[in-house]
């Protein structure tokens, strides 16, 4: 038997290393009808000349389940064909301004555009009161090439789900804008010391 082979590879079971897998902060609403949606989002602070971002997922269900009966199932979602969105600084902050109640909906309506060479994709986010209160994500993308590669998809948040998001963008925003701190060796001698003749100049 190869002892190095036997020491190397991972037990199994073994827990993923620390720092292994980036956490991601979910909503899955399934519905009866097989018209929901599950939400992931990602944190990315930025790095060296890389702006942070939050990764956004969405995934429409594929098929409803049945958690009551003797065998239970769970519904199920298309992550393979999910739409992934990248949310810089200036989307994540006019998504902060309907959550917070600035404005009823990102550019009235109109919501954010990303554009790419195979296609656009429209994001909107609009705070709705009748005839159930909450906060409406839609995503839509539409190929430049291929019109049946369309996808559309939709979430329905509930005021205190819309309440966490709040919260957890605004907290996001300094990582996204500046990323993790670090510390950076400086030297402080030549400022330190104009100080001290200001200070003697004064005093004399």
């Amino acid at each position: 038997m190869n002892t190095d082979t036997q020491t190397t590879t991972p037990a199994k079971n073994t827990p993923p290393a620390l720092g292994s897998i980036r956490p991601s902060l979910c909503f899955y609403h399934a519905n009866p009808k097989g018209t929901g949606s599950a939400v992931k989002m990602n944190l990315h602070p930025a790095h060296d000349y890389t702006d942070g971002c939050i990764m956004l997922k969405i995934a429409n269900q594929m098929t409803v389940g049945n958690p009551m009966g003797p065998n239970p199932t769970f519904a199920t979602f298309d992550w393979e064909n999910a739409m992934t969105v990248k949310l810089d600084f200036g989307d994540l902050c006019q998504m902060l301004q309907v959550f917070r109640g600035e404005c009823e909906s990102i550019n009235g309506e109109k919501g954010l555009y990303h554009r790419s060479p195979v296609g656009q994709t429209s994001i909107r986010l609009s705070h709705h009161v009748d005839p159930v209160p909450g906060y409406l994500l839609e995503i839509y993308r539409s190929s430049r090439t291929d019109k049946n590669a369309d996808n559309r998809a939709w979430m329905f948040f509930k005021p205190a789900e819309a309440l966490g998001i709040c919260e957890a963008i605004t907290g996001a925003l300094y990582l996204v804008a500046f990323g993790i701190p670090m510390l950076v060796p400086h030297n402080t001698a030549a400022y330190r010391e104009q100080t001290k003749e200001m200070r003697n100049v004064a005093a004399a």
